[in-house]
């Protein structure tokens, strides 16, 4: 069933001016402008983020939606994909938050707004925790960027995680995806079919 509803999830400390986020409005509003891209700022509480892209998604048709992910996005994304059965981009998706979060817990900084703060609570360690899902109940629904020269997260964990989907293991690149636009073709093919 072709796509018609696109959600894109953002990284920690990220937002929907990311650089990712952009390029892939850009490339939907120019190639397939029928299609309903949300892209939220995501609430610095997993459980809060995922409840109101819960809320937001109920009402949205399961059998034709996707979900993208970057980094912490990758790691919503899973949780979504899991949830629905829809099909999934992850872009250098994170795989263990509550074990490298855990370093942020403090104020911090949005990325695209430095003047913006935000306060990672020590609770949300857990609430990471409680979002992490098992086995993948359908690996083919999923298709992840890795670039080996992630200096964030390591790609041999994510390699392992999501080893039975279509990966595509980049040897050099980084955490960003610099090169995304590079990409965004291959990624639209797995999206919207």
């Amino acid at each position: 069933m072709p796509t018609t509803h696109l959600l894109y999830l953002h990284g920690f400390r990220s937002s929907p001016q990311s650089a990712k986020a952009r390029l892939t409005a850009d490339y939907l509003r120019h190639a397939h402008p029928d299609i309903h891209l949300w892209c939220p700022q995501l609430p610095p509480s997993p459980k809060a983020a995922m409840e109101m892209v819960a809320n937001e998604i109920a009402s949205w048709p399961q059998d034709s939606m996707a979900v993208a992910g970057s980094s912490l996005g990758g790691f919503y994304a899973t949780w979504v994909a899991e949830r629905t059965g829809c099909r999934a981009v992850l872009l250098n998706p994170a795989v263990a938050p509550a074990r490298d979060l855990t370093q942020y817990i403090g104020e911090q900084t949005h990325f695209h707004n430095p003047e913006e703060r935000f306060y990672f609570q020590p609770e949300y360690v857990q609430e990471l925790r409680d979002l992490a899902c098992g086995e993948l109940k359908n690996p083919s629904n999923y298709f992840c960027i890795i670039a080996k020269g992630d200096e964030v997260l390591d790609w041999r964990e994510m390699h392992a995680r999501y080893q039975h989907s279509q990966v595509l293991l980049l040897e050099g690149g980084d955490h960003a995806l610099s090169d995304f636009a590079d990409h965004l073709p291959t990624v639209m093919t797995h999206l919207v079919g």
